[in-house]
């Protein structure tokens, strides 16, 4: 009646799949994970209301790119979320930025950049051959600042 069906024998490995099916292609893949967090900064040399200290909602887009292994997989959604947590996140949630990162002016395009390349040296210690082909930093719904991996390798 509504189009779908209750599954009454679950696919069993090496009965129903066998393992070398497991992993369908040999192609380069890209999986993204987004996150949020609370922080306040204020920016210097800036004649607006950014001068003053205020607060934001972020949200950062990562696309993580690599083969998949010999279960079909990149990169597990969950390491993406140990690394962010664990490297990147704790420098930037519920913090006043401007004591927190590297000196800086805590910009969207100087602060996408920092967390680029957290991620990019995170993923050098990863067991997965991944790398980091952009990241997105929304400092509002609206307005976002962008990184690239080709942009970063090549400028």
């Amino acid at each position: 009646m509504f189009g779908f069906t209750i599954v009454e024998n679950l696919q069993k490995i090496d009965q129903d799949i066998k393992r070398h099916e497991l992993k369908y292609h040999q192609k380069r893949v890209m999986v993204s994970k987004e996150f949020t967090f609370d922080a306040a900064h204020h920016l210097h040399c800036y004649e607006g209301k950014c001068k003053n200290l205020h607060g934001h909602t972020y949200k950062v887009i990562f696309g993580i790119s690599g083969f998949v292994d010999d279960i079909g997989i990149v990169m597990d959604f969950g390491d993406i979320k140990e690394i962010w947590k664990e490297q990147i996140e704790v420098h930037l949630d519920h913090r006043y930025l401007n004591d927190t990162l590297p000196n800086m002016n805590t910009t969207a395009e100087n602060m996408v950049v920092w967390i680029y390349e957290k991620m990019e040296h995170a993923l050098k210690n990863h067991s997965q051959q991944c790398r980091v082909e952009f990241v997105k930093l929304y400092e509002t719904p609206t307005s976002y600042a962008e990184v690239r991996r080709e942009w970063m390798n090549d400028e």
